[in-house]
């Protein structure tokens, strides 16, 4: 019989990389009793033994930076300094887990109602399953490996098909820096293959980064085997410019935050909600500086937008444009599909944006903003909040008390950026709400995710 096997491809050329074996069932299957076993001596180990490894991860990592940068670039498409950046925070992640870990997992202990004594005690569960996607080979792994590793776990890898380069140089990178072999392991598998992982007994949670309609799947299968998810999932994140804002640095903030990653990011800036006050003068900026964005070989420092990461990914983005059109809404710059080779797609601003269109409504997942009106601070918020998602979300104001007041009680979402854009800080939470899923990342909260918060009681004698 034929191998199954699955290629990559050169976003911005469009051009073949490499082939890869599927794996067997039975080699998917030896996988997880494989790393099931790592598994049982990785969790003798003590929270600072776990840490040195993990900080031995990073360091590895920061050594292979420009392989692993120039890796993600040639498999989908990021400006290659933004993958240096990517492996930096990946490094950092590390060494904050490995500072912060064997705190974070300590025993804690309660005084009982009758005199007796109780220990609350973090055990891991097992062999945690994760199913990532492309936009961010080398973090998306991080966020939950790391974590995982350091509560004690095994962990599974299904990367995306398009970065399977950059998933076995990361399996490489770990067992590289003394993680012990197997632990974590990279499996190349098709759909129903990964069906079969999550219902296999040894899988004791799954974790996905990916869309809406995704989670809802993986939700309802590992639901279904009663295993535990946490689901990081899209958002259309709405970006507020509210009356007393800065212009200059809204806007600077607002063109980073679209493009970064060639505006592949859950969490970027993607609805831009402008209070009328100010509407005209952030429109004639923001478009012109959008519309002045170089796209280019993602290698060069002289280009600010790379390729889109797949073809199918520029087609559905461009579908979503058109019929963002035909329900109303205008183009100001951008819009139209570039001729030549690989998959660019030209920095774009839509205007007159409203709900029943797809710059609305759904997840734009590439270098397209959208530019709604409001008539004060007010309505900007709830058409910030008018919204199926909830990852993250921008407030610009000079008022910094009162943007952290809106931000703490009124913006539902998981993440709020303040006169800035973010993606991720290693100790801060990252995840969302509403149908951009649930469950914490980072800042001590994902070690936690996958634990068995054990009681121990000791009654008086």
């Amino acid at each position: 019989m034929k191998e199954k096997t699955l290629k990559t491809i050169n976003p911005t050329t469009g051009k073949d990389l490499k082939d890869y074996n599927y794996f067997t069932d039975q080699e998917a299957k030896d996988a997880v009793e494989e790393c099931h076993k790592a598994f049982l001596k990785w969790r003798e180990k003590s929270s600072e033994q776990r840490a040195k490894v993990i900080k031995a991860i990073g360091q590895k990592l920061s050594e292979h930076k420009d392989e692993l940068a120039k890796l993600m670039t040639s498999e989908m498409g990021k400006l290659l300094k933004q993958g240096e950046q990517e492996v930096d925070l990946c490094a950092g992640v590390c060494e904050w887990t490995a500072a912060n870990g064997p705190e974070n997992l300590k025993d804690e202990e309660r005084e009982l109602p009758d005199g007796g004594r109780g220990i609350i005690t973090y055990s891991p569960l097992g062999v945690i399953y994760g199913i990532q996607p492309w936009n961010f080979p080398a973090y998306q792994v991080i966020r939950y490996a790391i974590a995982n590793l350091m509560a004690g776990n095994g962990v599974l890898l299904k990367h995306a098909e398009s970065v399977t380069g950059s998933a076995l140089l990361l399996e490489k990178i770990f067992n590289e820096a003394g993680l012990p072999k197997n632990l974590f392991k990279v499996i190349i598998i098709d759909h129903d293959q990964s069906d079969a992982i999550i219902a296999h007994d040894l899988v004791r949670g799954v974790t996905l980064t990916g869309s809406p309609a995704a989670g809802r799947i993986i939700g309802e299968k590992a639901g279904s085997k009663l295993k535990k998810t946490v689901l990081e999932l899209g958002s259309n994140d709405g970006y507020m410019v509210l009356e007393d804002a800065d212009l200059d640095k809204a806007v600077e903030w607002s063109v980073k935050g679209r493009i970064y990653n060639n505006g592949e990011t859950c969490v970027a800036a993607k609805r831009f909600i402008v209070v009328e006050k100010l509407y005209d003068k952030f429109k004639e900026a923001f478009v012109e500086k959008m519309k002045n964005l170089k796209a280019g070989d993602p290698t060069s420092e002289d280009s600010d937008l790379g390729p889109m990461a797949r073809k199918d990914l520029r087609d559905d983005l461009h579908e979503q444009v058109e019929n963002s059109v035909k329900n109303g809404a205008t183009i100001l710059c951008g819009g139209k599909m570039p001729e030549g080779e690989g998959y660019f797609y030209p920095a774009t601003v839509l205007a007159n944006v409203k709900p029943g269109q797809p710059a609305y409504d759904d997840e734009l997942f590439g270098p397209v903003a959208s530019l709604i009106k409001a008539k004060d601070d007010e309505d900007a918020m709830r058409i910030a909040n008018d919204s199926r998602f909830g990852l993250g979300g921008g407030i610009f104001s000079e008022d910094e008390e009162k943007a952290v007041e809106l931000a703490r009680k009124y913006f539902d979402t998981g993440m709020v950026f303040i006169n800035s854009f973010g993606l991720a800080q290693p100790n801060m939470p990252f995840g969302g709400v509403k149908d951009s899923g649930y469950g914490r990342e980072h800042g001590g909260f994902g070690v936690k995710e996958f634990v068995n918060a054990k009681a121990i009681n000791i009654l008086k004698g």
